[in-house]
Formats: structure tokens, C-alpha cells, sequence
């Protein structure tokens, strides 16, 4: 049997919170909390609020007054069920300041091997960012815990397509918040297991990837290595580039003329003809370059749109979109190391702002946030939406 709500709007949606990678993060800190051995929803809702705020340092800061505006039916309860889990949790949360931060200490997440939830400071701070705005949605924000619960496990478990499968780990009492969840337009549908989130919160949607997914991109992957080390190492010559623009189609022809004969860019033959008929090397992500990563990415927080804007302007004048590297100098971004600036802007691809044709280069345009924020290339009609 199917069932819908009836809130089904039009309106463009806002671009998703996370990305595949924290919505990676988002599912295992739920995973991580349905596998305690806690009873009651207002226990689970807690842990969540604490765990993600506890991921990096292994102790999360909660005030009273945060957890009265969580309105649990039973906080005292929920804090004793931490505790006999082993978690620490002062005595003046509930006898103290209400407005002093207490430092409550999760054991599993204690900094070193064996950390359930490693994230660095950029992903642990999106996914906290991601809890807050799911629990206090229009649809549930005045919901039970238990509703609240599962808007949290539902929207993790989503694609981006709006579309998920309740995961096994969800917890029983989250199976009766589904009515209420379908009245209030959190989901638009649901058919046996099968639920499709409301257009309104779909923002929220967590991205996942069935295994399926995953080991589609895994062959991908292993099939563009496989074709860089098949590549030959010596860098073209005027003969053999000749020889390859004559074996490609008319439509890639058409933009490998657009950036060698480019009166704007004047690249040299050499970076040209190794760009198209090299494949990129997989650029390694050290540890380093993901720090800097969180540091450059909070000081630039409009770069996405500010990205899918340049790349518009970009190709209105060259013909052809802009390499990474052009991109980040033309927007004032320098001082970038290749391993970071291949981050970036890997990141706004993963997000939507941007998109490609890998592993044709100077492809880069805006994706599909971008059209559905009305930033489109000349001719394109913007996209209203996923």
C-alpha cells in the first residue's frame, strides 16, 4: 500500500547540506548511536546532539539550556541511560549555570586508535550543522523525540534523489513517527520500506550510495587509473597530437579548437595537447591539505556560488570553461597547493555548484545547485529543480 501527503510545492530547493562524504559521516554517527545499548528515544536523541559535538576531542560541551530546548520527555532518564552506557556527564548540567557550557566525555570517541567517528573539524562541524536543521525543521521541530529521531535517520539515508530505504539499524520507536511525518510533509511518500523525502526538507537528504553505487564508481575509478598508466609517459609531439584530434569525435574536436586556438588564455602547445591526451593523475588528500581544506572553506563560505558564476563568465568570453587552476586565480583564491585546490573544487562538484566532463579538461561549469539557484550558461533554461 502507498501512501502521500499532500504537501508537494514547486519551489526551488535550497542546495543539500552535506556531501557525500559527510553524509557518509552523518549515517555512521547514527549508526554509531543505534548501536548503544540505549532504551528510550530521548536517550538516542541525546546521543546524537552530544556524540557529533564530542567527535573531534571526545568530549561534547551541553548546557541546560540546550537540553531543555530539546524538550525530552524525561531528561533526567536520558542522561542516567549515558551514563550506564559509560558516558560521563557532570552534575552540574542539571544543578549549575544553565548557560555554562558542561563537558560531557564519550569514551568512544576519545582521540586515537580506536575512534568510532574520526572527522575532521570542517565535516564534524557540517554534520552538527546538519543535525541542528533537520531536528528543528518546520515539519518536526514540535514533534516528539521519536519524530524527530527518525527525521534524522530518513533524511540521512536519502539520495539525491530524495529517495531512501529505512536502514536496518532504525530504531523500533521511529517506525510510529512515520504518520506523523507523512501528515507534516517531511515525506512526501512511503511504500513498505521504500519513503521519498518532502520537496521542502530535501536539503537535508544525506546523499547515500547503495553498495551498488559505490562499486560503479570503485570500477570507474579503476578503469581511468588503468588507462593513466596505459598512457604514454613521453609528452606529445606536433605528429602525434595531429593523430589524435583526427581520431576524436567532431563534438570534442570542436572544444579541443576552442582552448588551443583561445586569443584570452594563450596556453603553450605542450600544456594543451598533454592536457587533452594525458589523462589527470589521482591527486593524494594528506591529512594537511584536508586541515587547510576546513580552514580556507570557512573563510570562503559564498565560494560555490561565487565558483558556478565565474565559470558563466569564463566560457562567455574564452568559449570554453576554465581549468582549476584558472578558476582559483580568477577568483582571488592563490597560494593554493595543487592537492588542495584539486580538493576544492572537487568539493563543489560533490555539492553541485560545479560539474565536468572528466576526463576531458576545461570542462568545468556550473551543476545542478547552480541551475537550481537560476546560474545557468547563455542558452540554458534554469532548473527549478532535482
Amino acid at each position: 500500500m502507498t501512501t502521500a501527503s499532500a504537501g508537494d510545492g514547486a519551489a526551488a530547493p535550497p542546495p543539500f547540506l552535506l556531501t557525500p562524504r559527510q553524509g557518509e559521516a552523518a549515517r555512521a554517527l547514527l549508526s554509531y548511536v543505534a548501536a548503544l545499548p540505549l532504551n528510550s528515544v530521548d536517550a538516542q536523541l541525546l546521543a546524537v546532539v552530544v556524540g557529533i559535538r564530542a567527535a573531534r576531542t571526545g568530549t561534547g560541551n551541553l548546557t541546560g539550556t540546550d537540553l531543555r530546548s530539546l524538550r525530552l520527555e524525561d531528561p533526567e532518564a536520558a542522561v542516567a541511560e549515558l551514563c550506564a552506557a559509560g558516558w560521563q556527564v557532570p552534575g552540574e548540567l542539571f544543578d549549575g549555570d544553565p548557560d555554562k557550557p558542561a563537558g560531557i566525555v564519550v569514551p568512544g570517541m576519545t582521540p586515537g586508535p580506536g575512534h568510532v567517528l574520526p572527522l575532521g573539524k570542517e565535516a564534524r562541524s557540517k554534520v552538527s550543522g546538519w543535525s541542528m536543521r533537520t531536528r528543528v525543521a518546520k515539519p518536526v521541530r514540535k514533534g516528539s523525540s521519536g519524530v524527530r529521531l527518525a527525521a534524522l535517520f530518513l533524511a540521512a539515508h536519502a539520495s539525491a534523489e530524495l529517495v531512501g530505504e529505512a536502514p536496518a539499524e532504525l530504531p523500533v520507536a521511529c517506525y510510529g513517527a512515520v504518520p506523523a511525518l507523512l501528515e507534516k510533509g517531511f515525506l512526501a511518500e512511503v511504500k513498505g520500506q521504500t519513503y521519498r523525502l518532502g520537496p521542502a526538507v530535501g536539503h537535508l537528504a544525506g546523499l547515500f550510495r547503495t553498495p551498488e553505487e559505490i562499486a560503479a564508481l570503485a570500477r570507474e575509478e579503476e578503469e581511468r587509473l588503468a588507462a593513466r598508466e596505459a598512457a604514454a609517459a613521453a609528452e606529445a609531439t606536433p605528429e602525434s597530437w595531429a593523430a589524435w584530434k583526427a581520431d576524436v569525435s567532431p563534438a570534442l574536436l570542436r572544444h579541443v579548437e576552442a582552448v588551443e586556438n583561445c586569443r584570452l588564455c594563450r596556453l603553450a602547445f605542450i600544456r594543451v595537447a598533454n592536457g587533452f591526451m594525458t589523462p589527470p593523475s589521482p591527486l593524494p588528500m594528506p591529512r594537511s591539505a584536508l586541515d587547510a581544506y576546513d580552514t580556507w572553506r570557512a573563510a570562503h563560505p559564498e565560494s560555490g556560488r561565487e565558483a558556478a558564476q565565474f565559470t558563466v563568465a569564463f566560457r562567455t568570453g574564452h568559449g570554453h570553461g576554465p581549468s582549476y587552476g584558472q578558476l582559483c586565480k580568477g577568483l582571488g583564491w592563490r597560494k593554493l597547493s595543487r592537492e588542495l585546490r584539486g580538493i576544492i573544487v572537487r568539493t563543489l562538484i560533490d555539492e553541485g555548484w560545479l560539474t565536468s566532463t572528466p576526463p576531458v579538461p576545461w570542462t568545468l561549469r556550473p551543476g545542478k545547485t547552480a541551475h537550481a539557484q537560476g546560474i545557468v550558461l547563455p542558452g540554458q533554461v534554469a532548473r527549478g529543480g532535482r
